[in-house]
């Protein structure tokens, strides 16, 4: 037979779970931290130092020529195994405003040859000012939208809480020259944006900008040879700094 409900049974609540009842409210906090923390970036240095890459050599008369090797080597950095996947999204669009342009201007070139010039001038007029505007355009983008960003990449990862979720993070890196004064050589400015969330993009778990700079002249010796391990644990401090302090605690966008 069933036994008869007591009062006392009607009025106890079920116990909580072993984890559960030990988990103050400050812990829970702090695992909810912990997991959220991003994944760091692999500082892969070679075995034998600079001697185990390919020389990296430029005149280092020309702040120009170390800012672009300064950039590759950014790319490089952030795109290795471990790190981001690179967002390609500016270069496609100037892509295909240039070859759009070049495409516009060889079949008005091919129209205007073939067709007498009174039968072809409306044509070849439109064409003239289509591929300005697309010039135009592919210039204006560059300058205005993509800046000075060398690198923007993402990545995602599956975490497993009370149920599994995707995380994203996303990383902006834009770089400049500040030019040399009497008393200081050319520097090397980098800006850092981080972003990290979930949900596709509807809870922010962290934002951080970080920025840094440091004479080429740490980077380069006086051949021009760039000292590539060195540049690489400097991005990797700047980095690593910007991705923990955007580790915080978590928002609703």
């Amino acid at each position: 037979m069933a036994r008869k409900k007591t009062g006392n049974d009607a009025r106890d609540p079920s116990p909580l779970p072993a984890d559960d009842a030990h988990l103050s409210p400050s812990s829970s906090s702090a695992a909810l931290s912990q997991q959220t923390k991003p994944a760091p970036i692999p500082l892969i240095l070679a075995p034998e130092g600079n001697a185990g890459r390919d020389a990296v050599k430029v005149n280092n008369a020309s702040a120009n020529e170390m800012k672009i090797a300064c950039d590759d080597a950014v790319k490089r950095f952030l795109a290795q195994p471990g790190a981001f996947n690179t967002i390609h999204m500016h270069t496609d669009v100037r892509l295909l405003l240039g070859w759009g342009a070049v495409i516009v201007a060889a079949l008005t070139g091919l129209y205007g040859w073939k067709m007498e010039f009174e039968k072809a001038k409306p044509v070849v007029t439109a064409g003239v000012v289509l591929y300005m505007i697309l010039s135009s355009a592919q210039t204006l983008y560059a300058y205005f939208i993509e800046q000075n960003i060398v690198f923007e990449g993402k990545r995602k990862t599956l975490q497993r809480r009370k149920y599994a979720q995707i995380e994203t993070e996303r990383i902006t890196l834009s770089s400049k020259t500040l030019p040399s004064t009497p008393s200081t050589p050319p520097k090397y400015e980098v800006s850092v944006s981080y972003v990290h969330s979930t949900n596709g993009g509807k809870l922010l778990l962290g934002r951080a900008r970080e920025r840094a700079e440091m004479p080429y002249t740490a980077f380069f010796d006086a051949a021009g040879t760039m000292d590539q391990d060195r540049f690489d644990a400097w991005l990797h401090e700047l980095v690593g700094r910007a991705m923990g302090s955007g580790a915080g605690d978590a928002k609703t966008q």
